[in-house]
């Protein structure tokens, strides 16, 4: 499958899926406090650097779907917008956020956007790289990091592999092709775009009775200068 047609495959999928995912998915996400921890300290962090370190404010909320995340990083101050693949939750989003900016869109290309490098102070991918095939990753994750100022942040979580001797495993989600990947290796490839690791929350795998993958927060700093 080329790189097109797997995003036309995740935009279909989530398009026919649109109004069982948004019924399920902002539920979900409230009952699990542990998903919340980096997001919030990314939110402290957006607000502490503020304009005298970053220069800028906005965040990108990337495979927003419904606009959960987006709406609680702004119920943080965050000056947060969202980006989806599928028209019909990004239809979603802004019916449940008016006036909140929602775009259709891939996070693989923001410059069809308009948003310019070094443009955002931040960018959250909360499960949405999963959707990302191993060979389009290191592409996707640079295009993420371009985006961002110097010293902005950017937020990675995704299911995660337990060992390190592979770099990536295709699972069973149940709305379109996904993959789980090892945290090391994703900071590997965010290395080298100009992205540190500042912080990493592994939830253990016992703590997901749908399949028991440990769930990755990879917290990391785009390079000042």
């Amino acid at each position: 499958m080329t790189s097109s047609e797997q995003l036309a495959t995740v935009r279909d999928d989530y398009d026919d899926k649109a109004e069982a995912y948004t019924a399920f998915i902002g539920e979900a996400f409230a009952g699990q406090p542990l998903n919340h921890v980096m997001i919030q300290a990314f939110a402290d962090l957006i607000g502490q650097a503020g304009d005298g370190q970053v220069g800028v404010r906005q965040v990108a909320d990337v495979g927003c779907g419904p606009g959960h995340v987006t709406a609680f990083l702004r119920d943080r101050g965050v000056d947060a917008f969202g980006v989806d693949l599928s028209p019909r939750l990004v239809s979603a989003a802004r019916e449940a956020n008016p006036g909140v900016r929602f775009d259709v869109g891939d996070m693989g290309d923001l410059g069809a956007l308009g948003i310019e490098a070094g443009s955002l102070a931040g960018v959250v991918a909360n499960y949405s790289v999963i959707h990302t095939p191993p060979d389009v990753l290191p592409a996707t994750l640079a295009e993420l990091s371009r985006v961002l100022a110097p010293g902005g942040y950017l937020l990675l979580s995704f299911q995660a592999l337990d060992a390190t001797d592979a770099a990536a495993e295709p699972f069973d989600h149940k709305v379109s092709p996904a993959w789980r990947y090892c945290p090391d290796h994703v900071v590997g490839l965010l290395r080298r775009t100009g992205v540190s690791e500042v912080a990493r929350l592994v939830i253990a795998p016992g703590e997901d009775p749908a399949r028991g993958f440990p769930q990755a927060h990879l917290l990391g700093r785009r390079t000042a200068g």
